[in-house]
């Protein structure tokens, strides 16, 4: 026997909402409804979900009598009821439009002929002007794009307040059931950004931030509010959504203090999950910060680096290049230098103190997923007042695969303060150092280092010769 009633509500249980947000632009969420049904089939209204909600990837459980609901048909309405979607439902039907000409109302009927492109309230006030409106009236005038008040006769069918998921389903009984659901949705995303202060001797201090972004179409009240960071896979349709949110947040010249233990930190899977300690509120359209992490007294370490690329079979000799200097900060995330947890992705902002105590902003960088223990380089900017100088002073082809290279780096520090400079030298193929003015270190197989220490106002230059094979 089929049981016909008007459509029930889910009524959401307070407290009970949990949102996951992923960098991928989108949103796992997850609440209780209570619902009163009878036994056999009927029709229930779910309100108070996404707008941007991706309606297969809803789930259903009942929590106090598994089995005994299923779910037989859905339907995801999302038409609200508005000004231009109600005229838009009314075109062929009769409205009554109220205008005001001459300082005289005028009150004309007639059937609409077409819906406005656009309703915009004048002044703020109660008259409207409709853009690509166009009425017949009983008299026969045809009266395009009006200003006034539009009555319509009847609600055109199908409209709704808010978003809302339509179910036919079966309970095997008359029970108030404690329902599951959960959905992704569209429209979610975070990013980290991070603010390292430099201080005195080496250190620095470094307070994160998760920057949330709410485009969903749904305020979360409340919420358990977890973020999932990684690289999940998804669909395109989840990447190229419009829920995918591009942040610009503005510099940050203070920030406030941290709330201790703000967020939890697990792993989970191949990634890591970060849980807030404390319900927060979620509104639509809204870009929230919360505190991440922070450290004081991290070990910093500048360095100012030189990078060259040497060509062994370019015959030219003599040939001359003025070098960028890289300015680079890097530290440790470990237990050891007071910080020690799973930083995610995001952008590093770096400040300093000036002369009279202002805070000044020195560069921005980004960063992978960084796990624990593992060293973070920033490349900052560019040096001021230390430049290089690279030249190729002789060469010589020992054969057709192999040649003799010799090369100069001037380097300069015109600071008012003693400075280490590091000159990153990079040849290929198979090569050995002959002769040099200085000590260097082998990184790796194309890569050699030269600490050159300068004081201040000093000019120093490096030599060396290579002989190369390719």
């Amino acid at each position: 026997m089929i049981t016909t009633l008007l459509a029930a509500t889910a009524m959401l249980v307070d407290g009970s909402t949990e949102i996951t947000v992923y960098n991928q632009g989108l949103g796992f969420v997850k609440d209780l409804r209570m619902i009163d049904v009878k036994a056999g089939q009927q029709s229930l209204i779910i309100e108070d979900v996404a707008q941007l909600i991706d309606a297969t990837s809803v789930g259903f459980r009942c929590m106090n009598s598994p089995g005994s609901i299923s779910i037989l048909e859905q339907n995801y309405q999302y038409d609200l009821i508005s000004p231009e979607s109600i005229l838009q439902k009314s075109v062929g039907k009769r409205i009554r439009l109220t205008r005001a000409i001459a300082n005289k109302k005028e009150t004309l009927e007639g059937v609409l002929l077409n819906s406005p492109t656009s309703v915009v309230s004048k002044d703020g006030g109660h008259e409207y002007s409709y853009s690509g409106l166009v009425i017949r009236a009983d008299d026969g005038r045809i009266i395009l794009s009006p200003d006034g008040e539009i009555d319509v006769m009847e609600v055109p069918e199908g409209l709704i307040s808010k978003p809302s998921l339509v179910w036919q389903l079966n309970s095997t009984t008359d029970q108030r059931a404690k329902m599951e659901l959960s959905y992704l949705t569209k429209g979610m995303s975070w990013t980290a950004n991070y603010v390292l202060t430099l201080g005195d001797g080496g250190s620095g201090d470094i307070q994160g931030w998760v920057s949330l972004n709410n485009q969903s179409g749904l305020t979360f009240t409340d919420a358990n509010l977890k973020l999932l960071a990684g690289d999940v896979n998804v669909s395109r349709d989840y990447q190229d959504s419009e829920g995918r949110a591009i942040l610009k947040q503005k510099m940050l010249q203070k920030a406030p203090a941290a709330h201790a233990e703000s967020f939890k930190e697990e792993g989970l899977f191949e990634y890591h999950l970060y849980t807030l300690q404390r319900p927060a509120s979620v509104r639509n359209k809204e870009t929230k910060q919360l505190s991440l992490l922070s450290g004081s007294n991290i070990p910093v370490k500048k360095i100012v680096a030189f990078d060259s690329y040497a060509d062994p079979s370019n015959e030219s000799g003599g040939s001359q290049q003025d070098l960028d200097s890289n300015v680079m900060v890097k530290f440790k995330n470990d237990e050891k230098s007071h910080l020690g947890m799973p930083m995610p992705a995001g952008k590093i902002r770096l400040y300093q103190r000036d002369a009279s105590g202002s805070l000044q902003f020195l560069g921005e960088n980004e960063i992978q997923h960084t796990p624990r223990d593992e060293k973070i380089s920033l490349m900052v900017g560019k040096s001021f007042d230390i430049k290089a100088t690279h030249k190729k002073t002789s060469y010589t082809k020992l054969s057709k695969n192999s040649s003799r290279s010799s090369y100069s780096i001037e380097v300069r520090n015109r600071k008012k303060v003693a400075e280490t400079i590091y000159v990153y030298e990079h040849q290929t193929g198979d090569w050995k150092v002959t002769d040099k003015s200085d000590p260097y270190i082998k990184e790796d197989s194309s890569t050699m280092i030269f600490e050159v220490r300068l004081k201040a106002n000093e000019v120093k230059t490096v030599k060396y010769t290579v002989e190369s094979k390719w």
